[in-house]
């Protein structure tokens, strides 16, 4: 994906499996195919039902797990995470899970979301003595569970949970157990999987698919499940209406074998294409998409629109990182390393350029003009989402409204500045619609805040600007 380069980038994904005797190398592949979900870091936590040890470091899956350090590490079950940082920035000590160590017990935490009130319980908590190691907002909840008194290890994370607002798929883990929590709202996917008697809980299920595991359910929105050596049991720590599954999940961020709530995103992506297709047909040679979420997208407006769909951009995937980069023309120069327009298609063409998003406006700007400059003759930009005009606080680095160019331009202003012959968004209906998700009021059970400024859950003003200073 090109999230790196357009600004558009999740906070993370988790696995867990519990009950295998190569518990360290299932979740070393698990991570692998959630990579595209954080390129920043990476980590795990094992157990062997006596002590938690744990590798974690800054880069890539390959880059952390080598071959010296995993040789080391065994146990039967592990809890992993790979990040990319919103919520307290970087460095080594926001890397996940998180591992802390007491008289009490050892407790482990990986977390995909963000916690909108974090800002003010690591206030409350520190009034009352207590001491942060990391920045990062998933640390607030072991210090809750840790100040939960002498109650048993289920009733202080319930209590816990109480507590907290926002997004989050957490996985806890003790020397003897693992717990998973999703919250009320179900803002991130999760699934539960089984290989043999082994279980394994993971952001999306092209995890459980490439571990070899069997899809068994999703995680439901305010859920606690703990998994141990004499299986599962499950209880709500809260109810909910409603779901609110992001809707970016969808459009840009899962990959496309993966199945969200029950809906295959390869097939809700070529729908959005046919549904762009009805909203923006367009008078053009050959249809072409932005890798890699968008590819399922044009094929679904080919199909629609009778144009044939080329390869009229290549991604170049030997590239390093370069949203490392400090300044805006490195990180455009990256736009072109990463992408090659291909002359034999485009040249002497009106192409229909389909992307899933316009954040900042770069990127699609520098892909307009590579085309034009390989011989394209119009270059008509269509996008499978609507506008994004507002900030997520639920996990996606779009921290505030100031970042983001739909929010202070017309779309007529915004085709002038990226140099396309015609730019057309997605409409919201369009989108719900060809997601497809059963009918659970106007939004599907959806959280489209990015969209239309409507968050699902109470926002704090700590929040805020706390978040417009990540």
């Amino acid at each position: 994906m090109l999230a790196e380069l357009k600004g558009l980038n999740e906070e993370c994904g988790v696995f867990g499996i519990w009950g295998h005797p190569d518990a360290a190398q299932i979740t070393y592949y698990g991570l692998h195919s959630l990579q595209h979900r954080g390129q920043e870091g990476a980590g795990m936590v094992l157990t062997n039902g006596e002590t938690l040890t744990g590798i974690k470091g800054e880069g890539l899956v390959t880059e952390v797990f080598t071959a010296d350090k995993m040789k080391d590490i065994y146990g039967k079950a592990s809890i992993g995470h790979v990040r990319y940082a919103t919520a307290g920035g970087g460095g080594y000590e926001n890397v996940q899970p998180l591992l802390f160590r007491a008289q009490s017990g050892s407790l482990a935490l990986a977390h995909n979301g963000n916690l909108v009130n974090a800002v003010q319980l690591r206030g409350q908590l520190e009034a009352q003595g207590s001491i942060f190691q990391t920045s990062s907002d998933t640390e607030v909840l072991a210090h809750l569970i840790k100040r939960g008194g002498f109650a048993d290890l289920k009733e202080r994370v319930k209590n816990a949970l109480g507590m907290i607002k926002g997004a989050y798929a957490f996985l806890i883990m003790t020397e003897s157990e693992m717990i998973v929590a999703l919250d009320p709202l179900g803002l991130r996917p999760l699934s539960l999987g089984k290989i043999g008697d082994a279980y394994v809980v993971a952001s999306e299920t092209c995890a459980l698919d490439i571990t070899g595991a069997e899809f068994i359910r999703d995680i439901e929105p305010g859920e606690l499940m703990i998994i141990n050596d004499e299986g599962i049991t499950s209880e709500r720590f809260a109810h909910s209406s409603s779901r609110s599954m992001c809707t970016m999940e969808y459009v840009y961020f899962s990959r496309p074998d993966s199945n969200i709530d029950g809906i295959n995103v390869h097939t809700a992506r070529k729908n959005l294409g046919k549904r762009l297709a009805m909203e923006a047909l367009i008078e053009a040679d050959v249809v072409t998409g932005v890798p890699d979420s968008s590819i399922s997208v044009a094929i679904g407006y080919a199909e629609a629109s009778g144009i044939p769909y080329e390869m009229g951009l290549i991604k170049n995937r030997y590239v390093g990182r370069t949203f490392i980069q400090p300044s805006q023309s490195l990180r455009e120069q990256g736009v072109k390393m990463k992408l090659s327009p291909v002359r034999g298609v485009v040249e002497g063409k009106r192409v229909v350029m389909v992307d899933d998003s316009i954040v900042r406006g770069t990127t699609s700007k520098r892909i307009v003009s590579m085309l034009k400059e390989a011989g394209a003759l119009e270059v008509h930009v269509c996008i499978s989402s609507p506008p994004i005009k507002n900030p997520c606080f639920y996990g996606i680095d779009t921290s505030s409204r100031e970042e983001l160019i739909a929010a202070s331009h017309s779309v007529e202003e915004l085709r002038e500045m990226i140099g396309a012959d015609s730019l057309t968004f997605l409409s919201i209906e369009g989108m719900v619609e060809g997601i497809g998700r059963p009918f659970e009021g106007e939004t599907r059970g959806q959280c489209l805040a990015c969209f239309n400024g409507k968050y699902p859950t109470e926002i704090y003003g700590e929040t805020i600007e706390n978040s417009q200073k990540c």
